[in-house]
């Protein structure tokens, strides 16, 4: 049987305590050179979670403190490699020393954030993170 299914991702979103947002710029297709969230693809027998903290470490070299659910983005056409459904992650991390490795060119907290254009829909995830953080206070 050969049957298609939705591959599945991670995003993180990380505000750091001046409200910059933690973007990496992409090392590859698609969107090479375009900043984006922190994240990639769930490996077998991985929680969610863990792929996360670990997507945040291997590409920003931060540490996770704490992970909670912002939200599941499944718009089949969200990512043009195909159908990718992703959990997306507010990240609390251990210290704002940063330095991009695997999939990502660079990484920095970035103050203008708002007059960029992101990659994927990761606009739409960092918007909805903004709208339910201030409803609990948080950036």
């Amino acid at each position: 049987m050969n049957a298609k299914h939705p591959s599945l991702v991670v995003d993180c979103i990380v505000f750091d305590p001046g409200g910059r947002l933690l973007l990496i710029r992409r090392k590859h297709l698609p969107f090479r050179g375009q900043y984006a969230l922190p994240g990639g693809y769930v490996e077998y027998g991985e929680t969610t979670e863990d792929a996360a903290a670990r997507e945040l470490a291997e590409e920003t070299g931060l540490v996770a403190a704490n992970v909670s659910l912002l939200g599941v983005y499944s718009d089949p056409h969200r990512d043009p490699r195909g159908h990718v459904v992703s959990i997306a992650y507010r990240v609390a991390v251990a210290g704002y020393d940063l330095h991009a490795g695997d999939d990502a060119a660079a990484a920095a907290f970035v103050a203008d954030w708002q007059d960029l254009d992101l990659a994927f829909d990761h606009r739409k995830i960092v918007e909805d993170a903004v709208r339910k953080g201030s409803k609990t206070g948080q950036r």
